[in-house]
């Protein structure tokens, strides 16, 4: 078989997978579309209680590997040891007649080993080389152990805060969002070598528009605000390369995404040009039975498969099992599944799998304990924290600050700090808030864990697969040790205290109907301000939470997200000084639930000028605003000119601005464009960043920053034409920190 010509690296990728191709039988080709769920590193950990979750752990390993024995799996997941990756491959080569690999997959979240702050907490960096930065570390870290592919980035835009994937994405906005999967991507996949993996971006499309924020409910989205918001960041990551797609579990529009042709084939492929394979997410061609869509699972195999999906993601009983039979009742032609098969092969082909498709396991180690890899983690974390408040420069702290109260649960939570979608992590090599304080403290450091945060009502399903799980317990005495954090701050020269929500209370299936903090913590907050002691808040979230008594009474407050490995040493650093916050918010900060969904890209409507005042209780516009983020610098932003001020259709002009550094201290700045047009085919947004720019302005110098506006920021999806369109109009452009920038200058348009 060594001979055979698929075998032979010298021929084209195409020539190799079309050998392959024409080999393998109807049922060999339902294996490679099939890809299953591999517990068995986790089941080795779980008892047995009765459940049936319990149960479908414990009986994967077994169901998986007699499907290896036979071919009938051309992937699998959850596999995260090198050593297991090795057998499991083995299995595969030799249970397949040709020797065909399996594609290993893996939720590579944020980080593998290493593990960077929350992807929401990346989006507030404003800064795509760092993140794809990031992605190179987690790509070479899981590369090492055998895994070939990232589930990852979600680029779901997340405009309901209550819905717990928001912190897996990039907040509210098409563009920065656009940016930030590109990023991913890049990182992710690098140049296809022995240290990249695949990059998937999920799910496709409209995930986070579930109704009321629920987690998994259906999604209703106008065409004008699918096209001009939801799919704009799949076709950044697209352009960017991605080999992958994940489409969503679903209905859209009252079509389950999984077997929706025209998102699948005539969006994805016909006008994004997508070239590689789309994989379900988890269950989701068999939940097509489940919506009511699908007679039975030969129908829903055959429904994703016509619809344009290329490979199941199935814990059991796939419904691509059914295809054979599928094609012998018509139901589907198989040209059609030899086009998915042909994009599987050609994903194992280009990472040369058949040349290479073992893990080194001795290797490995080296490589997951890269100290290099912890100090990118710790840049990260400082570059995505966002400084929301610093009221009469409470912020940096003294160098000389003579004791420290650290309060929080949250603040000595190695677990907690690295966020949810974190499964092969070492907690012992986790810098918490309190140890990056510690270290970095000249004076007494002193901690109480203060209030408890309570459990869930509906406990986490990933719990079960996690080996630490932080919990307050259950002798937990919250009036008591409240009142120990409140006399520990009253007696010190500073408090910081932490606040948020547990990891487990945020994530898939951690929706949330309010955005209070959970447990007595907003109490103890307000009883530490009230002893009169300097207090500084750190937010410890993926979410935003309700800071509305935080804002009125609290000097200073630093969301802090969940911000990885190193991510103590960050916040502590950002607190004393040594590094000036530059993060900005990728969503707008709403006051409390009541307000969501809440954006800064809304229409004008009916009386502009009230659109504060809509709710009779209290303001109607975000605490923060989107892109709003603070800084121990100052900046100016003046001399803003276009190259033209004047253009037709189809032209481009050059945006200038002088920004200024008007401090005594270096810093970075987000320099944010947004553009509003004021008439034209439809009616468009009040504001709509167009364009960003990160970049260190030294104490006391001026940057000269410009950016180029033509016919890709211009252009939009109409619902009146049912097309994209550019008016000829006039545009307001506006350049300055934020999304309530007023720095502004008109821009004509002419036929």
């Amino acid at each position: 078989m060594t001979d055979l010509p698929f075998r032979n690296p010298g021929l084209s990728i195409d020539e190799r997978v079309e050998d392959l191709l024409a080999r393998l039988s109807l049922e060999e080709k339902a294996g490679q579309v099939t890809q299953y769920f591999y517990f068995g590193t986790f089941a080795q950990d779980l008892a047995d209680d009765g459940s049936p979750e319990a149960h479908q752990f414990l009986e994967s390993p077994r169901k998986v590997e007699a499907a290896l024995a036979e071919g009938g799996a051309g992937s699998l997941l959850f596999v995260r040891d090198p050593a297991t990756a090795n057998r499991l491959q083995r299995m595969a080569i030799e249970g397949s007649r040709f020797g065909i690999p399996v594609l290993f997959g893996y939720d590579v979240i944020h980080g593998f080993r290493t593990i960077f702050p929350v992807p929401i907490g990346q989006a507030a960096s404003w800064d795509p080389e760092m993140i794809a930065a990031g992605e190179a570390v987690a790509a070479r870290e899981a590369r090492a152990v055998g895994i070939h592919w990232a589930f990852a980035p979600m680029v779901d835009i997340a405009r309901d805060p209550r819905w717990g994937r928001i912190v897996e994405g990039a907040g509210e906005d098409p563009v920065l969002g656009g940016a930030v999967a590109a990023a991913h991507v890049r990182g992710f996949q690098g140049d296809f070598g022995p240290e990249s993996i695949l990059s998937g971006p999920k799910h496709f499309a409209g995930y986070g528009a579930a109704r009321g924020g629920r987690d998994y409910e259906d999604s209703e989205i106008s065409d004008s605000e699918l096209w001009n918001v939801y799919l704009a960041p799949f076709r950044a990551a697209v352009e960017a390369g991605a080999a992958n797609i994940m489409s969503a579990y679903m209905d859209l529009n009252g079509v389950p995404a999984s077997g929706n042709r025209w998102l699948l084939t005539e969006v994805l492929r016909d006008e994004f040009g997508f070239d590689g394979f789309v994989v379900s997410d988890a269950g989701a061609v068999r939940s097509l039975v489940t919506q009511h869509f699908a007679k039975d699972l030969a129908d829903a195999g055959a429904r994703a498969m016509n619809a344009g999906l290329d490979l199941e993601m199935t814990m059991e009983d796939p419904a691509f099992a059914h295809l054979p039979d599928a094609v012998a009742a018509g139901l589907v032609d198989e040209q059609v599944i030899d086009e998915a098969v042909r994009r599987i092969l050609r994903a194992k082909f280009r990472l040369g799998l058949f040349e290479n498709p073992y893990a080194d396991e001795a290797g490995s180690v080296a490589v997951l304990n890269t100290p290099e890899h912890r100090e990118v983690a710790r840049t990260a974390a400082e570059r995505s924290a966002v400084l929301l408040k610093n009221a009469g420069n409470a912020l940096p702290l003294a160098a000389d600050t003579g004791s420290i109260a650290v309060i929080g649960q949250l603040a000595d939570s190695p677990r907690d700090a690295l966020g949810p979608w974190a499964f092969d992590y070492d907690t012992t090599e986790t810098a918490t808030i309190l140890d990056g304080i510690r270290a970095r403290a000249i004076g007494e450091v002193t901690f109480a864990p203060g209030a408890g945060i309570p459990e869930r009502l509906y406990p986490s399903m990933f719990d079960n697969m996690d080996s630490v799980v932080a919990r307050t317990a259950l002798d937990h005495d919250d009036d008591a040790e409240i009142a120990l954090a409140v006399e520990l701050a009253s007696i010190s020269d500073v408090a910081v205290v932490v606040v948020g929500e547990r990891q487990n209370q945020i994530g898939e299936k951690a929706s949330n109907d309010t955005l209070e903090l959970p447990g007595r913590q907003l109490e103890q907050l307000q009883r530490i301000v009230a002893t009169g002691t300097p207090t500084v808040l750190v937010v410890m979230s993926g979410r935003p939470v309700d800071l509305r008594w935080a804002q009125e009474s609290v000097p200073a407050i630093l969301q802090a997200w969940y911000p990885g490995t190193r991510g103590g040493e960050a916040v502590a650093a950002l607190l004393f000084g040594d590094v000036s916050p530059a993060g900005r918010l990728p969503f707008s900060w709403p006051r409390h639930a009541g307000q969501v969904p809440v954006i800064y890209s809304h229409l004008r409507t009916f009386q502009p000028d009230d659109a504060d005042r809509r709710y009779w209780s209290e303001p109607s516009g975000p605490l923060y605003p989107f892109g709003h983020g603070l800084s121990y610098a100052t900046f100016d932003y003046a001399n803003l000119r276009l190259s033209a001020e004047q253009i037709e259709v189809g032209q481009s002009v050059e945006v200038t601005v002088d920004v200024t550094n008007t401090s005594t201290v270096d810093a970075d700045e987000v320099v944010q464009l947004y553009l509003h047009q004021r008439y034209g085919t439809s009616s468009r947004p009040i504001r709509e960043l167009k364009a960003f720019r990160r970049l260190p302005i030294a104490a006391g110098a001026t940057e000269t920053v410009t950016f180029e506006v033509g016919p890709d920021q211009l252009r939009y999806w109409s619902a009146a034409t049912r097309d994209w369109v550019q008016d000829a109009t006039e545009i307001e452009i506006y350049v300055g920190g934020d999304s309530t920038a007023e720095l502004g200058t008109l821009l004509t348009v002419t036929g």
